[in-house]
């Protein structure tokens, strides 16, 4: 059995050029299947925030649209009211790569505005890639990579691109866009076409471009645990 820390914000406002916060969290989904099938192989799920604090859920991502109708969107609550681990966070500072066996970084726009620039957080990441261990992020959870210097330039990487952004209808108004910090990081950025399912592996660094990508990205990570000598 692995302890796969999920490395969540603690933001529920994200920062707009207007002055405008846009009310934000994690979003729901990609919590949601990673825990529900990281439990179901047997791993134990810890979450740590920055402070500590019980991370927020993004209330758009509860909403039926967002998750494919209403049963799924009963689905999805049910889980986030079930998962007890949500309610004990660890504070970021307070644990170490040598606690866990991998990280997990959810996404929304929250990460957005604090992991982004979280040096608990980098530290994190940066101690658990010299281990070895699977980091795994997604949709705008690489934000917490800016954090981390030139550690993963060259990686390749994907995460929540421009194009989505403009579609969302945000990219006007956001103080920056994740692609373009993630390329200006040095990263090799990927990306495929907006809200399709794309992942990409680099050598035990796992990334998603959206939430459509959860279920393929936690599948990778779950065959890394498996055979922690051949991953990719």
């Amino acid at each position: 059995m692995a302890k796969i820390l999920f490395v969540m914000t603690g933001a529920d406002r994200w920062s707009l050029t207007t002055g405008a916060k846009h009310y934000t969290g994690y979003w729901a989904a990609e919590f949601t299947i990673a825990y529900l099938a990281f439990r179901e192989a047997g791993h134990e799920v810890l979450v740590a925030t920055p402070g500590g604090v019980v991370p927020p859920v993004d209330l758009g991502s509860l909403a039926p649209n967002a998750n494919g109708g209403n049963d799924a969107a009963q689905e999805v609550a049910e889980t986030i009211r079930g998962a007890s681990v949500l309610e004990q966070p660890v504070a970021l500072g307070e644990i170490t790569a040598a606690d866990v066996d991998a990280l997990y970084y959810p996404g929304g726009y929250g990460p957005m505005e604090d992991l982004a620039g979280n040096v608990d957080s980098a530290a994190l990441l940066v101690d658990a890639r010299r281990a070895g261990k699977p980091l795994a992020l997604i949709s705008h959870g690489p934000a917490a990579l800016l954090a981390t210097g030139d550690d993963f330039a060259g990686y390749r990487v994907t995460a929540f691109s421009n194009t989505e952004e403009q579609l969302n209808g945000l990219a006007d108004r956001a103080r920056w866009l994740l692609e373009d910090r993630l390329t200006e990081l040095g990263v090799d950025y990927r990306r495929a076409e907006p809200f399709a399912s794309h992942v990409e592996s680099d050598r035990g660094v796992y990334t998603g471009q959206n939430p459509a990508s959860t279920a393929e990205l936690v599948a990778v990570v779950l065959d890394a645990l498996s055979h922690p000598g051949e991953r990719s």
